[in-house]
């Protein structure tokens, strides 16, 4: 079993006057936060503040990529754009947290993808090598936290980056491994203590079940609560003490993965 794990949270997702989420709380819990970078949420000045709390907090910071799509919270299914020009708007989302980075004097560790753009590259590898080699010309040292058991792990370790694999909390399993869609009954989960309890059965196991049962071995080596989850605090602090209770460290991903 593993005896430390990285506990990460999707934030900046607030836009303009429009609030979402709760990072100041979150920030409080997580050791890692994954920062919106404009195309789906977030602005200058909403990255900035988010990243300088994360700093204050010595919570490490990610990009968080997405598809073009602020209308839809990056978590429509948009087909036809070529796998190049994704990884280009990729390298530009990194390449502007890392500028926000610099100027609150903190530093960008990794790369999350958001929504549908980490859903669509999970099933489809020319895809997932797209998002890969985005990163790896940014910065290779950055880490590339990836859906566990995807093409996106698959292409990570292909490039040879530093690969996070993550689970969630907070989110149902298909018995081939994927997320469940978010549009079907039981995607998403609300209730603190079961979930906590679910993922502490994850980490013991180094597995994942799915709606079915099926268990899917898998490497684990952080775990998601999102941000806009209404029980998210909730969730992320009873996540946090359950896994500490069972002598597992929570601790940032930069600190783990080689």
């Amino acid at each position: 079993m593993a005896t430390f794990v990285d506990l990460n949270s999707d934030m900046g997702e607030s836009f303009g006057v429009y609030t979402l989420g709760h990072d100041a709380d979150m920030l409080a819990i997580v050791s890692s936060a994954n920062v919106a970078c404009g195309f789906h949420a977030g602005d200058p000045l909403i990255m900035s503040e988010t990243v300088t709390r994360a700093r204050e907090n010595r919570v490490d910071v990610g990009a968080h990529p997405s598809l073009h799509d602020l209308w839809g919270f990056g978590r429509r299914t948009i087909q036809g754009e070529p796998p190049e020009d994704i990884e280009k708007a990729v390298v530009y989302q990194i390449g502007a947290l890392q500028a926000i980075a610099i100027h609150a004097g903190h530093r960008v560790t990794h790369v999350k993808t958001h929504g549908a753009l980490g859903n669509m590259a999970s099933a489809d590898a020319a895809l997932a090598r797209a998002v890969a080699r985005g990163v790896k010309l940014v910065d290779r040292d950055l880490i590339f936290v990836a859906i566990a058991g995807t093409e996106l792990e698959r292409a990570g370790a292909a490039l040879d980056l530093r690969v996070a694999r993550e689970v969630y909390a907070d989110r149902t399993y298909q018995d081939n491994g994927l997320l469940t869609p978010r549009k079907q009954p039981g995607a998403v989960l609300h209730d603190a203590e079961p979930a906590a309890r679910r993922v502490l059965q994850m980490v013991e196991e180094q597995a994942i079940r799915s709606v079915n049962g099926v268990k899917i071995p898998v490497k684990i080596d952080t775990i998601c609560v999102h941000g806009d989850n209404p029980a998210a605090v909730g969730m992320a602090r009873a996540v946090r003490d359950t896994l500490e209770r069972a002598g597992i460290t929570i601790r940032p991903m930069s600190q783990s993965i080689n």
